[in-house]
């Protein structure tokens, strides 16, 4: 799949079992819904390929690896019905991540924040750079991780995702994030990073595809319910940003 628009981009390349699926946007790789609901349908079409063992999950250029949901897409919600449309988008993705059949190895090469922060916790082993520093921030605005908080704190546990909710200002560093176990290995250049990633995937692709597919299933077994409660945390959070807080806060960052 290649997908080039003013709602970014999307490319798919395949190479020995190895799929590779990258995203950007202009705005520091935020997602708009329709990215989101490209991405999830991408995750869902390579679960069934028999082409692909392995995904490595990317995004574009060199700054920030992802800064959550599209801003101006938040701006526009107005009522509840838009509110859980906008935050069910990221409901999707990590479901079609926790389901897919195919292990997916996350690339994290700079800053996340919010969404972001999720899907690297809904990727089944990551590779970051020293500057992937993390942050949760929507308390700030007045909502929360509410959709994410699952894989997150499925991830690095309970104690230090609310560590990052309540410290909704601050940056955790990468060598953070590794201690905590949301990175499995952080390296100092990009180039190191891509080496690890492709050595990595490419032996992981070699082995027996079903036993890495009965691998995927003992890694998310207990999280069957996510279906409904993800979906249930959006509900949550479409409420939330409607309240005057976040309606003030938002139109602080208008300015």
């Amino acid at each position: 799949m290649t997908i080039h628009s003013s709602s970014g981009s999307l490319i798919t390349t395949i190479d020995n079992k190895v799929a590779t699926v990258e995203f950007g946007h202009p705005a520091s790789n935020s997602f708009p819904r329709v990215l989101l609901d490209s991405l999830s349908s991408e995750i869902n079409n390579l679960s069934v390929n028999e082409a692909v063992n392995v995904i490595v999950l990317k995004s574009k250029g060199t700054a920030a690896f992802c800064a959550g949901a599209s801003f101006e897409e938040l701006l526009a919600v107005t009522n509840q019905e838009e509110g859980l449309e906008f935050f069910s988008g990221f409901a999707y993705l990590i479901n079609a991540m926790r389901s897919c059949s195919k292990l997916i190895i996350g690339r994290v090469h700079g800053k996340t924040v919010g969404g972001g922060v999720g899907i690297a916790a809904a990727c089944d082993y990551v590779f970051a750079t020293a500057t992937a520093s993390v942050k949760l921030s929507e308390l700030a605005i007045g909502i929360g991780p509410f959709v994410i908080e699952p894989a997150v704190s499925r991830k690095i546990g309970k104690t230090a995702m609310t560590e990052m909710t309540l410290a909704a200002h601050e940056w955790k560093s990468a060598a953070w994030a590794q201690q905590k176990g949301l990175y499995a290995e952080v390296f100092e250049t990009t180039e190191l990073l891509d080496t690890a990633v492709t050595d990595f995937s490419s032996k992981l692709a070699s082995y027996n595809s079903e036993a890495l597919f009965e691998m995927k299933k003992v890694i998310w077994d207990g999280t069957e319910n996510w279906e409904s409660l993800l979906l249930e945390r959006a509900a949550i959070t479409g409420q939330l940003v409607l309240s005057d807080f976040t309606r003030k806060a938002l139109a602080e960052f208008k300015k």
